[in-house]
C-alpha cells in the first residue's frame, strides 16, 4: 500500500516579492509579474520533489493564510483579535465594524494561475469559519446581529469551497490553527466547542463524497520559527477535533516532544472513515530531516493508526505570513523532498510498494 502524502500550503516567497510587498499594496497590478514568476517557480520546484499533490505555495495570498479573504474590506478596523506568539511578536485580525459580512476575494482565484502550470493534482487551503468568527466584536454591531453575521460567514465559506472544487482543486484544506489556541484562550473548552459546532454547521452543507475531499489542518501555529499554542496539551483538543464531520485530518506532530502520547490519543478517538495525515516535517526547525528519520516517524505512527487511514504531511505551512523570512525556499523544498522520500521508504516496508 502506498502511503498518501500532501503538503499543508505555504512556501516562502522569493525575496524580490517579499521586498516588493513591503512598499507596495499586495493587490497592486504592478506586482503581477512577480506573482506569476513566484507561482511558476513554486510549482516547478514542488513537482521536482516528486510530490503527488502540490499547492501554489500561497504566493498570492494577501498578507497571510488567515485573513487573505477579508484583507482590505472597508467595513473593518485593524484592532481586532490579537494572536501572541512565543517569540514575542503578535498578529492581529481585522475587526468588523458594520454589516453585511462578505469576502473580498475567494481562494479559487489562486487556482486560475496554478492550474496553468501544474501537472499533478492541486490542493487549495481555505480559512475556517471559526477563525473568521473572531472578527465579530464583543459589543454587538447595531443593525447587524451576530446571528446574521454567522449566516453570512457560513454562506461565504461554502461558496469559497464550492468555487475551489469547480476550478479543479483535488482537495480543499480548512486551516484550523485556532483550535488548539482556543484552549489557551479559554481552558473551560467552551470556545473550542463553539468552534467545532460552527465548523460542523459549514461541513453539513456538503455531501459525504464532498467531505471525503475536504480536510482539517491543526497546528500550534508557525510564524518566524515560533508557535502560539504548543504548550497546550493535545488531549485538550484532539477528542473534540475528531468530532468534525470531515474525511481528512492534517495533524502537526513532528514538533511534539512526546509523539507516542499524541498518537495514542489519535488511536483512541479516530473514526473509521477518517484519514490521518501526521506531520513528519517541522517547518520551524531549520534542520533538514533525513529521509530515514521521516521513515522511522511513519513506522512509529503505523503502530497506532491503521495503515489504510495513515498519510503524511508537514506540521504547518513554511511561511503562513508573507513577511516571514525565517525559512528559505531552498530549505522548504529540501524538507518537502525528504518527506516524499521518507514516505516512499515507509511504504516499501509497510506495504511492499
Amino acid at each position: 500500500m502506498k502511503i498518501p502524502t500532501e503538503p499543508i500550503g505555504s512556501i516562502p516567497r522569493p525575496i524580490e516579492l517579499v521586498e516588493a510587498l513591503q512598499t507596495t499594496e499586495s493587490d497592486d497590478p504592478a506586482l503581477e509579474l512577480l506573482y506569476q514568476e513566484a507561482v511558476r517557480d513554486t510549482i516547478e520546484r514542488f513537482e521536482a520533489t516528486g510530490s503527488p499533490m502540490i499547492t501554489d505555495g500561497e504566493q498570492r495570498k494577501y498578507h497571510n493564510f488567515w485573513t487573505y479573504c477579508v484583507h482590505g474590506l472597508k467595513n473593518t478596523a485593524p484592532d481586532g483579535f490579537k494572536i501572541p506568539f512565543e517569540a514575542g511578536h503578535t498578529r492581529r485580525m481585522p475587526r468588523l465594524t458594520s454589516g453585511p459580512f462578505n469576502y473580498k476575494r475567494y481562494a479559487d482565484r489562486y487556482l486560475d494561475l496554478a492550474m496553468q502550470y501544474a501537472h499533478v493534482p492541486i490542493k487549495q487551503a481555505v480559512i475556517a469559519p471559526s477563525a473568521l468568527s473572531l472578527m465579530y466584536p464583543a459589543t454587538p454591531i447595531p443593525d447587524y446581529s451576530r446571528e446574521r453575521f454567522i449566516e453570512d460567514l457560513l454562506n461565504e465559506h461554502e461558496t469559497e469551497i464550492r468555487r475551489c472544487f469547480a476550478k479543479g482543486a483535488a482537495k480543499v484544506q480548512i486551516d484550523f490553527t485556532e483550535g488548539r489556541f482556543a484552549m489557551k484562550v479559554d481552558p473551560t473548552g467552551e470556545l473550542l466547542a463553539g468552534f467545532i459546532d460552527l465548523n460542523n454547521l459549514a461541513l453539513a452543507r456538503f455531501s459525504p463524497e464532498e467531505r471525503s475531499k475536504i480536510g482539517i489542518h491543526t497546528c500550534p501555529g508557525g510564524d518566524k520559527d515560533s508557535t502560539h499554542s504548543a504548550d497546550v496539551d493535545y488531549a485538550q483538543l484532539l477528542p473534540s477535533l475528531f468530532e468534525l464531520n470531515v474525511g481528512n485530518f492534517y495533524i502537526s506532530l513532528a514538533g511534539e516532544r512526546n509523539r507516542p502520547y499524541v498518537l495514542d490519543i489519535i488511536r483512541n478517538y479516530i473514526k473509521p472513515h477518517q484519514t490521518i495525515f501526521v506531520g513528519v516535517i517541522s517547518p520551524i526547525n531549520p534542520r533538514i530531516e533525513a529521509a530515514e528519520e521521516v521513515r522511522d516517524s511513519i513506522l512509529e505512527a503505523a503502530k497506532y493508526i491503521p495503515i489504510e487511514q495513515l498519510g503524511t504531511t508537514d506540521d504547518c505551512g513554511f511561511s503562513p505570513f508573507c513577511d516571514d523570512t525565517s525559512t528559505s525556499r531552498d530549505t522548504a523544498f529540501a524538507k518537502i523532498e525528504m518527506r516524499i522520500r521518507g514516505t516512499l521508504l515507509a511504504s516499501e516496508i509497510i506495504g511492499g510498494v
